[in-house]
């Protein structure tokens, strides 16, 4: 099945300048990662916290979602590019993104009338998806990306989510409905890395 992931070379492509730029100022690729981490959670409380009382708040998911992504191309570039690849980055790429995406995710468990099951269940079902993904590696495969709902997919649908909510489309059955939906998306993205790591080996 089709993915976001699969617009990652033209994606990277088009940030390689500011890649090149951040390595001149002295920016490294862990520095970038944390950096992505921090403001995700900082991002995530402002939504929960003031997204009901001021709905066009919810805007801030989207625009970050972009600029989060972007950030994980470049803090890749770095460490690819740049020979800054080290042991301390992979977990600490693995574990920021699981981090960062479950407080996105539940920051929107503040919308009124929303059911928290279905937003704790992506949460989790989009960590195992990340788990399958590097237990690829452990196999004796490679680092599994397949979708269809992989971190792009993922936050590309939360960042809709969240502009919905903005511009007062929607509510807190719509946020119910897609995160019930991406979750069985998540199961299935799951299966779909380990038969492809099986496969691989």
């Amino acid at each position: 099945m089709a993915s976001i992931y699969a617009l990652k070379g033209r994606f990277q492509d088009l940030l390689r300048p500011l890649a090149r730029g951040l390595h001149g100022l002295g920016a490294t690729a862990n520095q970038v990662t944390v950096f992505a981490l921090l403001v995700s959670l900082a991002a995530a409380a402002l939504v929960a916290w003031l997204g009901p009382r001021c709905p066009p708040l919810y805007a801030l998911l989207p625009v970050w979602m972009l600029l989060r992504m972007a950030l994980n191309a470049i803090d890749g570039m770095l460490a690819r590019e740049f020979g800054q690849k080290s042991a301390l980055g992979a977990y600490l790429n693995e574990l920021s993104d699981v981090l960062a995406d479950a407080a996105l995710y539940l920051s929107l468990l503040t919308v009124p009338g929303v059911h928290a099951i279905w937003l704790w269940l992506l949460a989790l079902a989009a960590a195992l998806t990340e788990y399958a993904g590097v237990l690829g590696l452990m196999a004796g495969a490679s680092r599994r990306y397949d979708g269809p709902m992989g971190k792009s997919d993922r936050a590309f649908l939360i960042g809709l989510a969240g502009l919905l909510l903005a511009l007062g489309w929607g509510g807190a059955r719509m946020v119910d409905w897609a995160a019930a939906a991406m979750t069985v998306l998540c199961i299935l993205t799951v299966w779909r890395r380990i038969a492809a790591g099986l496969r691989e080996r």
